[in-house]
């Protein structure tokens, strides 16, 4: 039964099938013939149009047959005109050159006429100077008749003279050169002599001219050398920390520094008060670092004081570095940059030797500027000229002696050497640099306000009193303080005992009685102490 079934839907599947197919046929047909004449129709269109295009082209091209025709007409009307034209600009042309050249031919014919007649003059010119010459020559041999006659004349003067004389020419003429001889030798000798002055005078003049430009060219401040220091104080409740509990910090911080601290009725202000700029410039930043940190007691004072002088080492490079800037000589080996650094804290007669060195520097440069000698050569000698007096107080010798190793031992220019050694009139100066450097040192020190004699003097006191002290065994170190009332010693304790002591104070005062002139009293304090150190890990 499902086969009959399955037979009649395949048989009813291909009838609907077969007709839909034809369905689909008779509508393809139908759009196949609809296309068909379409097609037809839009080629008969085209053709029309065809038509009518080709029509309109004809009629153009009748136009444009016509507009050249035209157009060839007006061009060979055109051309004769130009043709014309240009003939007759040629036939003015050459009538303008045929009258030029007929003018050019009429001026020619004047020329030559003119020609002939500077000819004709010539000729006569020529007859005249020969006539002039055969008269110059007959003036001539006249001249030479009078020039024979004169010297016969001249011969028998000079023979009827020498018999008047008695004096041939030779002698008349050997006395005469003698005399002149003797005159000119005087005249001479009387021009020289006037010369020199003259010279001298001119080189005074230059001279002074030169200094005085030097002088005011390099121009310095008056010397204003303190040997105190104020610090500032917050209030005054910060006296009683900084003398601390019965006057231990007080003491510890003068015992490190070697510096007097001086507490006074003085409103918020501690003076310093030291004749080292050095000890009293670490003195003052130690006890600012301690004011501003606010702890105060020995343990920190004595870790403030060492950060102090490291970087005070540290300043003394950039005074160097900055004063070798100033005038220079930046080129300068570092150590005796550092060491020229150190002079910043030194003083001459009261003169700030660094301050006192690059004035020197720029003066002499001055000066060979002037005289067209080597300006950097010089400033770098001037520069140096001082430097022993940086280690005039560590190493023994003049500071001289001591510049002119230093130079050497940093192989600087001889004429830098020779300059140092040659200053102070020790050794003799080799070059113009170096006599221009001694001029130069001579006038920083000798203008006015320069130096001061009487700082200088207790300055030297002081210091005589420390290396009095610093001379005896045992000795650690010792400081002038109270403005050299006092010298304070520090012993090393494992070599001075107590007694020692006692008799090293005797010893100190005996030896500054005989050796130094003070006034007033001196009070000698010898301090031993003793420190045990160590540290918990």
């Amino acid at each position: 039964m499902s086969t009959v079934i399955t037979i009649i839907f395949a048989v009813i599947g291909l009838v609907i099938g077969f007709l839909i197919k034809t369905v689909l046929a008779n509508k393809q047909a139908e759009e196949q013939e609809d296309i068909k004449k379409i097609a037809e129709e839009d080629a008969r269109n085209i053709v029309a149009a065809a038509k009518a295009e080709s029509d309109e082209i004809r009629a153009e091209s009748k136009l444009v047959q016509k507009e050249a025709e035209t157009l060839k007409k007006e061009s060979l009307l055109e051309a004769k005109e130009e043709s014309q034209k240009y003939r007759s600009e040629i036939e003015n042309e050459f009538k303008d050159q045929k009258n030029s050249l007929k003018q050019q031919e009429n001026r020619l014919l004047q020329r030559e006429e003119s020609l002939d007649k500077k000819i004709i003059q010539s000729d006569k010119r020529e007859i005249a100077l020969n006539d002039r010459e055969e008269q110059l020559a007959q003036k001539s041999k006249q001249v030479d008749d009078s020039k024979q006659e004169v010297e016969e004349l001249i011969k028998t003067q000079q023979l009827e003279l020498e018999r008047i004389a008695q004096f041939t020419y030779e002698q008349a003429r050997e006395v005469v050169l003698t005399e002149t001889k003797e005159h000119l030798t005087h005249e001479t000798a009387m021009l020289i002599k006037e010369a020199e002055l003259q010279a001298k005078e001119e080189a005074d003049r230059k001279a002074k001219n030169i200094l005085s430009l030097a002088m005011q060219r390099v121009s310095g401040n008056e010397v204003a050398e303190q040997t105190v220091s104020v610090v500032t104080l917050p209030n005054d409740e910060m006296k009683g920390r900084i003398i601390g509990r019965e006057g231990r910090n007080i003491r510890a911080l003068e015992t490190l520094t070697g510096i007097d601290i001086i507490i006074d009725d003085t409103p918020e202000a501690v003076v310093l008060s030291g004749f080292d700029p050095i000890r009293r410039e670490i003195a003052r930043m130690a006890l600012e670092a301690l004011i501003q940190d606010g702890r105060i007691h020995p343990a920190r004072i004595e870790e403030m004081v060492e950060k102090s002088r490291k970087e005070m080492d540290q300043r003394v490079r950039e005074y160097g570095e900055a004063a070798a800037f100033e005038v220079g000589a930046a080129t300068l080996h570092p150590d005796l940059i550092k060491i020229m650094g150190r002079l910043h804290f030194r003083t001459s007669y009261g003169q700030n030797v660094l301050s006192h060195s690059i004035e020197v520097a720029k003066l002499a440069g001055v000066l060979a500027g002037e005289l067209g000698e080597n300006v950097s050569l010089a400033k770098r000698a001037g520069f140096l000229h001082d430097i022993g007096k940086a280690l005039d107080h560590e190493i023994e010798g003049s500071h001289v002696e001591i510049g002119a190793e230093l130079a050497q031992k940093y192989k600087e220019n001889p004429v830098v050497i020779n300059t140092i050694a040659s200053h102070h009139g020790d050794t003799e100066a080799t070059s113009v640099i170096a006599v221009l450097v001694a001029a130069a040192d001579a006038l920083s020190a000798a203008r006015p306000g320069a130096r001061s004699e009487s700082l200088e003097n207790y300055i030297t006191r002081l210091k005589n009193l420390e290396n009095i002290s610093n001379s005896f065994k045992g000795v650690e170190s010792s400081f002038a303080i109270q403005a050299g009332r006092e010298v304070r010693v520090m012993v090393k304790p494992e070599v001075i005992n107590d007694t020692e002591a006692i008799h090293l104070v005797h010893d100190i005062k005996t030896r500054i009685e005989n050796e130094l002139d003070y006034p007033g009293h001196i009070k000698v304090t010898v301090v031993r102490e003793t420190r045990a150190i160590d540290y918990a890990k």
